[in-house]
């Protein structure tokens, strides 16, 4: 297989330089909250704090992104002692009394709200791994396997979540696979766990078995508890960018598993389906809805172009061209890192606007809010360049 390494090395250095240069310095080290602990990050284009309120999976997510720097990039005490205040936060104030952990909180820990799901909880687990591999504390490690556990339990309904109403059609969503499928990776990656490989070769399954849809080139986000097509409008509707996210799992696993040709085969296939669904033609960029047979979809934002699709779809294509050295995937790779580093990044203040309208205008300045912090750009990032670098050195 010949990869282009020319390609790889200017891909490198950008994502290196993007990394370390431009997106973590604008969140770190003014983010971190010296009164309260955890992080601050809903801010406006400049870095100007819009509120001071906490998204609990946020907090999550950059410890472990903190942790991880340190444990694969450098071993800067900086970002281990930042992870540590993240950590500190969630054990300390982020855990209601049902062992549930909460979604939104204040500034110094107090329940705003919870939600259904237990991604908070998922995010947690991935945080408490890292930062126990970079500490050496068995007992965060501990803990994570802990949670881990609850998890895999709140998947299986073994332990129930609360419904917010009796479903009249019941639904099987590709959500719960994927984070499950993530989260026993990295914690198999860092401070490990005897149950992690059943339980990526159990998501693997569901996800190829209900929602990979060869005849009609697509990936469904969800379906009934048989594997079918529900023919509603919310049940018919795509979210690209989270299938395409899938996708990069599954071809990150084919290589920790030696380049598995069936793994590689099935996360291509998912790609495939969902650029050719979610890529617009006309303006470039990745669509956040579509409809499996291409009829209107009820969320008015449809046609806007989010960050994080854009990230999952750079990480998927650059793992498609280096595993298969199949030309098409290094040319989508090109066409969405271009797409996203001439749309969203902002080469004022560092780091990426989170929304764009159709034809690629900036729908509003804020880059951090509940849902938009330093993960998913700084993953993209750091993923990329740890990549292109093995692949160097192969």
């Amino acid at each position: 297989m010949h990869l282009d390494t020319t390609y790889l090395k200017k891909h490198f250095e950008f994502y290196r330089h993007q990394l370390l240069e431009d997106t973590l310095p604008f969140w770190f080290p003014r983010s971190v909250d010296q009164e309260h602990g955890g992080y601050l990050f809903m801010r406006d284009a400049d870095g100007t704090l819009l509120d001071d309120d906490k998204a609990v999976w946020i907090q999550g997510r950059a410890a472990w992104l903190l942790a991880t720097l340190y444990n694969t990039v450098e071993k800067k005490q900086a970002w281990l002692d930042a992870a540590a205040t993240g950590i500190e936060f969630l054990t300390r104030h982020c855990f209601d009394t049902d062992g549930r952990m909460f979604f939104h909180v204040t500034r110094d820990g107090r329940p705003i709200r919870k939600r259904r799901y237990f991604f908070s909880e998922t995010f947690a687990v991935i945080a408490m791994a890292a930062y126990g591999k970079a500490s050496g504390d068995e007992q965060i490690a501990r803990r994570a396997r802990d949670l881990f556990s609850r998890c895999m339990q709140y998947a299986d309904g073994r332990l129930p979540l609360p419904e917010k109403f009796t479903a009249t059609r019941l639904v099987k969503g590709i959500g719960v696979p994927m984070i499950m499928l993530n989260t026993a990776q990295q914690l198999r990656d860092t401070v490990g766990d005897p149950g992690c490989d059943a339980v990526i070769d159990h998501c693997i399954g569901e996800i190829d078995t209900y929602f990979v849809k060869d005849d009609i080139r697509c990936v469904m986000e969800q379906v009934s508890p048989a594997g079918d097509i529900i023919d509603h409008i919310d049940e018919r509707t795509l979210t690209p960018g989270h299938a395409i996210e899938g996708a990069w799992f599954i071809l990150a696993e084919a290589r920790h598993r030696n380049n598995d040709p069936r793994l590689i085969d099935l996360g291509c296939r998912m790609l495939d389906y969902m650029w050719e669904r979610g890529w617009d033609q006309q303006y470039g960029g990745i669509f956040y809805f579509r409809d499996v047979y291409h009829k209107p979809v009820q969320q008015y934002w449809q046609d806007m172009k989010f960050w994080w699709p854009h990230n999952e779809t750079i990480i998927a294509t650059l793992l498609a061209y280096t595993l298969t050295g199949n030309e098409k995937y290094k040319q989508w790779h090109g066409l969405v890192h271009n797409y996203s580093y001439r749309h969203f990044h902002d080469p004022q203040a560092g780091e990426w606007f989170g929304y764009l309208h159709r034809d690629g205008r900036v729908a509003q300045t804020a880059k951090g809010n509940l849902f938009k912090g330093p993960f998913h750009l700084p993953r993209q990032e750091w993923f990329c360049m740890q990549l292109i670098k093995d692949c160097l050195k192969a």
